[in-house]
């Protein structure tokens, strides 16, 4: 069922007029106080996708009222030719990975990491919202596994730090830096979900 779930959006992200998205931050105001509509990346791992996971992933984010702007899926050349042709993927080259992860390059588990994230497809999304980038991080949970609370994703579904299923950006500077890394600006679709805005998020 999840699977189906997120095959239908994606092709409806592929449907219809595609427009250059706003900018990461979009002002609203009707005579009360401003909000800020935000923009994040969140990716489903290598892990997430082979557990079929990406379907709960759209509908905990649907659910908390944010809006899906932008999604695809990638892999790493390398990999491209051992991938099953229904995934389709597209290439994701690995100077990608390594300027996602430029912070951990240091680190004695960085190999292990860009080997783990080049193994298989990545599901990349961008979510608009109100104050996204806090709650996204919220939603997702602590990157350890033993660490993360149920109801997290992370707490339902990971199984260990080193498989755990998803990534969001950490700032909204950061998602600025990751959303221009992933996406270019023509695969983000603006689009207003007919008169429920105003309803669910404050004025």
């Amino acid at each position: 069922m999840g699977g189906l779930f997120w095959r239908s959006a994606l092709r409806g992200l592929r449907c219809g007029p595609r427009a250059p998205g706003p900018s990461l931050l979009v002002r609203h105001g009707s005579g009360g106080p401003s909000w800020t509509r935000e923009r994040t990346l969140v990716a489903v791992k290598p892990d997430g996708v082979q557990r079929r996971l990406v379907g709960d992933v759209i509908q905990r984010f649907e659910r908390r009222g944010f809006t899906l702007v932008g999604m695809k899926m990638l892999q790493c050349p390398r990999l491209l030719s051992a991938a099953p042709p229904y995934l389709n993927a597209t290439q994701a080259p690995e100077s990608v990975l390594a300027e996602h992860y430029q912070d951990l390059r240091r680190k004695p588990f960085y190999p292990a990491l860009i080997r783990y994230m080049s193994s298989g497809p990545v599901v990349a999304m961008v979510w608009e919202g109100y104050n996204v980038v806090r709650a996204s991080r919220a939603m997702i949970g602590h990157t350890d596994s033993a660490e993360a609370a149920p109801g997290t994703i992370r707490g339902d579904f990971s199984v260990h730090i080193s498989r755990n299923v998803i990534h969001a950006s950490d700032s909204v500077e950061g998602a600025q830096r990751e959303i221009q890394l992933w996406f270019q600006s023509s695969e983000l679709v603006s689009w207003a979900d007919g008169g429920q805005h105003s309803s669910i998020h404050p004025a």
